[in-house]
């Protein structure tokens, strides 16, 4: 019972933290590109890569973490659904260049966010 708990813990704060950090980037760089959406899903695969990999290298590190920051906060943070969602809206409106570079992008970076995240945890530990 104890993990529900934690994941739902770390899911409001991840929800609360997909709405500040979405609403203030788009309010500061406009709509034209979903940048919003686009930081939100970069820093997850950052936060992801480097949570497994330091819990996964640090076996002593409460297993509760794992439940809280990579299922919960991160499961409500991450925002796939909507990248997939403002990529559909952007082909039907004919902006393909903008669907284009936001897929490529958000591929390309959220790997190398994922592979930053690793190098990060293997120093920490």
């Amino acid at each position: 019972m104890r993990n529900y708990i934690y994941i739902a813990a770390g899911g409001a704060l991840g929800s609360l933290a997909r709405y500040w950090i979405g609403s203030a980037v788009t309010n500061r760089l406009g709509t034209k590109f979903p940048y919003g959406t686009f930081i939100i899903n970069i820093t997850a695969c950052l936060i992801v890569g480097f949570f497994l990999t330091l819990l996964g290298r640090r076996p002593e590190v409460n297993p509760a973490w794992r439940f809280l920051i990579p299922i919960g906060f991160v499961g409500a943070y991450s925002t796939f659904s909507t990248f997939e969602w403002e990529t559909f809206s952007n082909l039907q409106t004919g902006a393909f260049l903008v669907a284009a570079l936001y897929v490529v992008l958000s591929c390309v970076l959220g790997l190398a966010a994922v592979w930053c995240g690793v190098l990060l945890a293997r120093l920490c530990s």
